[in-house]
């Protein structure tokens, strides 16, 4: 533990650096404003920007795409609240009572409320990050092949069986993905797969091209055939409503308290952010005495899904860091960025790049406090932002992803790649299927298919091997019992007896 906490010091002397420190605010500014365009997001916005850091260190590069993220986070708070657009689907619970507050001219106490619950639920995930994350990693260190796989197997049925989605399109969307990235040479025997005579295809298909058509082109032409109005008041934040804001907070603590954990526990597994603030929402409107009053501009309705948010999208890091398992589509970015730089997400890491990972801790908590201070100060330019024509924003976004795209090896084929999957994009979400079990697919499909044959080939071909020691065992049951979740929640309900009728 006193290790881990020299090596903490130690990542804030490099983040404290004057380069590092002009990242983090240009990371953050960049985020907000990502954040507060409609079409973009999170995952978004650091798929797009992702070329923007290959000239740059690797420890320089997260800090500035994990800022990226945390003003994502913030920015999608202030068009929920001043505009009723969510600019991220788990702002949604947050327009609520937020957009209320805004109509009744409580907007700068919603916005200092949003933004300080969302700075509360990120620090205590990150501490949960600090405690945690070596424990993890040192408890990984003796994972073999078959132990690999399990967990491979745990992320996967977890998305199917745990997350939001129905169970059978998740699957489909997964299985597009393990085909994609199964296209190239095969990592055991040396064979070209599903390559179709391209040469291009000969290493696969990029990842970052993938996700910059995906998320980036895939999400713009959804939102330029649904069109866009907006229409809300300007937002102000004063010194003193800030301050007297922030005196009515502690009284809400448990609130805060019950959210972070909420958010932490949803974060960890692939449930999320969206699930996480509809969760604390709707236990907070239960539990709370005003509760009849969420709805109509209640401050408590603001501070439990910004809270459960910001907690579950940061402690959706913990996984992606110490086991290489993203546990967002946010995280699965971030995991292929890693990739690109030459660094492998895991147990590893803390060993062999303890300057790295400790570096990205300590801009977690000091990324989170510029966060709040960029946004509690440059609230009216930002919702300015929203004042000007998605006519043409949309263009200017279109041909920042063409520009990523051709970047990153100087090919128009890319650029092509990048627009045929910003049409599978648009075909998904138009009819619904996820796109997070696809990333997760792509990033670890190869991986998994690796850490599997690897293992039958140590155990001359008998899936026994997955059982072979309690570790492995518990892990692949575990799995197992994500994948069928749901069903065991129905046959449960099912077998329960009915609560008396007074």
């Amino acid at each position: 533990m006193l290790a881990d906490i020299a090596n903490l010091f130690h990542g804030f002397a490099v983040v404290l650096q004057p380069q590092n420190i002009l990242l983090m605010v240009i990371g953050i500014l960049l985020g907000v404003i990502v954040g507060v365009l409609p079409g973009l997001g999170g995952a978004n916005g650091i798929a797009i920007l992702l070329p923007l850091t290959f000239s740059m260190t690797p420890t320089g590069a997260i800090i500035m795409l994990s800022c990226i993220y945390w003003g994502a986070l913030f920015g999608g708070a202030i068009t929920s609240i001043l505009f009723n657009i969510p600019g991220e689907p788990w702002s949604v619970a947050t327009t609520f009572d937020g957009y209320p507050m805004a109509q009744q001219g409580r907007a700068g106490e919603a916005l200092t409320a949003a933004f300080t619950s969302s700075f509360i639920g990120a620090l205590f995930a990150v501490i949960v990050i600090t405690l945690v994350a070596p424990l993890v990693a040192d408890f990984a260190l003796e994972f073999g092949p078959a132990e690999k796989f399990s967990v491979y197997f745990l992320a996967f049925c977890s998305f199917i069986g745990m997350g939001k989605e129905p169970p059978f399109k998740t699957i489909a969307s997964m299985m597009i993905g393990f085909v994609l990235a199964a296209v190239g040479l095969d990592s055991v025997t040396g064979q070209l797969r599903l390559t179709f005579g391209f040469t291009e295809l000969l290493n696969g298909f990029d990842f970052l091209i993938a996700v910059i058509g995906l998320f980036g082109i895939g999400e713009i032409l959804l939102t330029m055939e649904e069109g866009l109005a907006f229409r809300g008041g300007n937002g102000k934040i004063d010194l003193k409503v800030v301050l007297k804001t922030w005196m009515s907070l502690p009284k809400y603590w448990m609130t805060s308290l019950r959210s972070c954990l909420i958010g932490c526990w949803m974060g960890v597994t692939p449930a999320g952010a969206t699930p996480a603030s509809f969760m604390s929402y709707g236990i907070a409107k239960r539990v709370a005495k005003n509760g009849k009053n969420f709805g109509k501009g209640e401050i408590e309705g603001v501070v439990a899904p910004e809270t459960a948010a910001h907690a579950a999208g940061t402690a959706a890091l913990l996984p992606m860091l110490s086991l290489g398992v993203p546990g967002s589509p946010t995280a699965a970015v971030l995991l292929g960025g890693l990739l690109i730089w030459g660094l492998q997400p895991g147990p590893m890491l803390f060993v062999e790049q303890k300057e790295f990972v400790w570096g990205l801790i300590a801009s977690m908590y000091l990324g989170n406090l510029v966060g709040l201070i960029v946004v509690l100060t440059c609230v009216p330019v930002f919702a300015a932002i929203l004042r000007v024509p998605f006519s043409i924003i949309a263009p200017l976004i279109l041909v920042l992803c063409a520009i990523g795209a051709y970047s990153v090896h100087s090919s128009t084929f890319d650029v092509i790649l990048m627009l045929a999957f910003g049409v599978i994009g648009y075909l998904l979400k138009k009819t619904n299927y996820p796109l997070a079990p696809l990333v997760l697919a792509i990033v670890l499909g190869d991986k998994a298919e690796e850490a599997f044959r690897q293992s039958l080939l140590g155990s001359g071909g008998s899936l026994g091997v997955f059982f072979s020691n309690g570790l492995v065992s518990s892990i692949m049951v575990l799995g197992l019992i994500a994948l069928f979740w749901s069903a065991i929640q129905e046959g449960w309900s099912r077998l329960r007896p009915p609560a008396a009728v007074a």
